[in-house]
């Protein structure tokens, strides 16, 4: 096996180097990053056949524009609804497809979603930070973030025409409200400020980045209390500053904060909700910690069954026609 490599000629702001996740250190400090959304991350490994979790690239709204300099791979795009040019094709994601010498690729932002993941069947060459290549964006600590005329290289890249094409979107996501378990500090807000939480719209502001999504709605301005001792944090915690605002906090989210959290999206809800782009409405549900703990069973149960379902290669062109029965009707005439 042969290494591909890529020159980078156009890289949007975060867009960064992403694997699982840096996870164990939150207890000094440091933030566990990874994918904003997981199942998309998941699925474009399991699609090609790789192991869970290794390195892909997190493309966001601002696109990235490669080339293949040498060697070929199959890779996928999976994600958000992000448009996708190779060789002078379009297509969109999610995809797979094998790209050689001299073939240029680009995903740009399409009709909705603002996270895309390419990834490829080889091995991403980069330096690992406390084990892991995943990129903290705000202190660059990991594999990085992209930069036009960057060199990347994938070692041991394979091509597997058996899996190019389409990949089968999930279907078990919900579609609905984002739920939320109410607190761990929702006695600092009045029953009225609790019951606008659940009730008011809010709209997905600009400011949003990996480490967090600020909302503009009501404001929630907590009862006498703008500081607490600071405690751990978790990816999903709705955050109240001073000014009243609600900020959900998302892979790049600090380890510890005092500012009073009105509540937490259930980990099964925050994929959904890290898609989302400015200017889209949100809207929250609470639900009880044993209705979260249910749904998340659940929601892993049907991931795992369709990532397993989206392992199994399809076979090449050749092997795939060989299954059809092209010429059915005149058989049975």
């Amino acid at each position: 096996m042969a290494d591909a490599v890529f020159s980078v000629s156009f890289a949007g702001p975060l867009v960064t180097f992403q694997d699982a996740g840096r996870l164990g250190h939150m207890r000094f400090g440091v933030a566990a990053s990874g994918p904003m959304d997981r199942l998309a991350f998941d699925g474009a490994h399991a699609a090609l056949g790789n192991g869970a979790g290794q390195t892909a690239i997190e493309v966001s709204l601002g696109g990235l524009v490669m080339e293949c300099t040498s060697g070929a791979v199959t890779l996928a795009i999976t994600g958000g609804d992000f448009g996708v040019e190779h060789a002078g094709r379009k297509t969109k994601s999610p995809t797979i497809l094998t790209i050689e010498k001299g073939e240029r690729l680009a995903i740009r932002a399409g009709q909705s979603g603002s996270w895309a993941y390419l990834a490829f069947a080889g091995q991403v060459r980069l330096h690992d930070w406390l084990g892991s290549q995943s990129t903290h964006s705000t202190s660059g600590f990991g594999g990085g973030a992209l930069q036009a005329g960057q060199v990347v290289t994938i070692k041991d890249a394979v091509t597997r025409q058996d899996r190019e094409g389409e990949i089968p979107l999930a279907d078990f996501n919900s579609d609905g409200a984002i739920r939320v378990v109410m607190g761990p500090q929702d006695q600092h807000f009045g029953s009225q400020v609790l019951d606008r939480f659940v009730s008011d719209p809010f709209k997905v502001t600009d400011a949003y980045d990996r480490m967090g999504m600020r909302l503009n709605g009501p404001s929630f301005k907590p009862d006498g209390a703008l500081s607490i001792p600071s405690e751990p944090i978790v990816r999903g915690s709705v955050q109240v500053s001073g000014d009243g605002v609600p900020t959900v906090l998302l892979a790049d989210h600090q380890t510890t904060g005092g500012y009073p959290k009105i509540a937490t999206v259930i980990s099964c809800d925050t994929d959904r909700l890290a898609q989302m782009r400015a200017g889209q409405i949100v809207r929250f549900v609470s639900v009880t910690a044993q209705d979260a703990v249910d749904a998340t069973r659940l929601y892993q149960a049907e991931k795992s069954e369709y990532l397993d379902a989206i392992s199994v290669a399809r076979g090449t062109l050749e092997q795939r026609l060989m299954r059809e029965n092209l010429i059915q009707g005149a058989i049975e005439d």
